[in-house]
């Protein structure tokens, strides 16, 4: 091994036994920006398609336009559903009462409303299912996915709603062009407006 290589050689961080928990995920140095916490491993982000920056900032825009004041709309923030599983959806609706200052890294899951994944090439699987399920597990009571799809690769966007005798996320729309739904307040939001970004 040459002097070169070795000045090149990135030092991985070794996880505990029994895999990190959300203490870790805040506390160790250097991790890189919108690392995860998935079953007690560490979930580093891949490089992103615009698609996925666009469809955020769409999201965001058309949710924060009719949200009420008792909710607020939030980007890539961490939710701790328990110790060993601390996420970050794209877009969040918390509880109002939920968000404490500037300098605040989560929120916990019983304060979220409403998480979505914008699905991303390298985090498919978790956004399909892994994610819902602990999302759901943890009680979030709304959740959509967003793909890109189509000639035009417009966002399509799958809305879920918790159902309290499943536990479990029951399908409750599918929208191309328009979201308007009523929960988890009244949404209206138009995919279209991607173009517009």
């Amino acid at each position: 091994m040459t002097a070169e290589s070795a000045e090149h050689r990135v030092q991985w961080p070794v996880p505990p036994q029994d895999g990190y928990t959300v203490d870790d995920l805040f506390t160790l140095p250097d991790l890189p920006p919108h690392t995860e916490l998935i079953d007690g491993s560490l979930v580093f982000v891949s490089p992103q398609r615009i698609f996925h920056a666009d469809a955020i900032d769409m999201l965001i825009s058309g949710l924060r336009r009719t949200a009420p004041p008792e909710v607020k709309v939030k980007r890539e923030m961490t939710v701790v559903i328990d110790k060993r599983n601390g996420p970050e959806p794209d877009v969040s609706v918390v509880r109002a009462e939920a968000v404490t200052g500037r300098r605040q890294t989560h929120f916990k899951a019983a304060d979220v409303l409403l998480a979505i994944e914008v699905i991303s090439p390298d985090s498919e699987a978790r956004d399909r299912d892994t994610k819902p399920h602990k999302y759901a597990a943890a009680g979030i009571p709304h959740f959509w996915l967003v793909d890109m799809a189509g000639q035009d690769d417009h966002p399509v966007v799958q809305v879920y709603e918790l159902g309290e005798a499943t536990g479990t996320y029951a399908l409750t729309g599918i929208y191309h062009d328009h979201v308007k739904v009523s929960v988890p307040y009244d949404i209206d939001v138009d995919l279209t407006a991607i173009d517009d970004l």
